[in-house]
C-alpha cells in the first residue's frame, strides 16, 4: 500500500459521460510520466480505460477513479455506487465489440479485484513488483 506522499489522481467522473474516458486516460499517462516503468503506461491506460467504461455504462451514477503510484506499483480502483458485482465474460462472437473489458484486466493486472462499499464499490487493479492485493 502506498504511504501518504505517494503520487495520487483521484477524479470524479460524470453519469454516462464517455468523453470522461480519454479525460482519464491522460490524466492517468501524465501522473505515470516520471514513474519510470517504460510500457507500463499503456497497459494501465487501457485497463483503466475498461474500468471507467463499465462503471459509466453498467451505472445510473457518478464514478470516481483513483490511481496511486508507489516505488513498486500502480493502483488503480474505479469506484461506482450500484453494490451489483460485475463478472469476466467471454464476448460471443469475434465481432463483438464489448464483454472484453474484464477479461483483459484478469489477464493483464498482476492483481485485480472487487471490493464493496457501504454503498456501491470499488473494482480495481494492480501493476507492479508488489502486487499484493489490498
Amino acid at each position: 500500500m502506498a504511504g501518504p506522499c505517494a503520487p495520487q489522481l483521484r477524479r470524479r467522473l460524470g453519469r454516462a459521460d464517455l468523453k470522461a474516458v480519454p479525460e482519464a486516460r491522460r490524466a492517468l499517462r501524465e501522473l505515470l510520466r516520471h514513474w519510470g516503468r517504460p510500457g507500463t503506461s499503456e497497459v494501465a491506460e487501457l485497463l483503466a480505460s475498461e474500468l471507467v467504461t463499465n462503471a459509466l455504462v453498467h451505472t445510473d451514477d457518478d464514478a470516481i477513479l483513483t490511481a496511486t503510484v508507489s516505488p513498486g506499483q500502480l493502483r488503480v480502483e474505479v469506484r461506482d455506487f450500484v453494490s451489483r458485482r460485475p463478472r469476466p465474460r467471454r464476448p460471443a462472437g469475434e465481432e463483438d465489440t464489448s464483454g472484453r473489458g474484464l477479461v483483459l484486466v484478469q489477464s493483464l493486472a498482476d492483481a485485480w479485484g472487487v471490493s464493496p462499499h457501504g454503498v456501491g464499490k470499488s473494482v480495481w487493479f494492480v501493476l507492479g513488483a508488489g502486487a499484493g492485493a489490498a
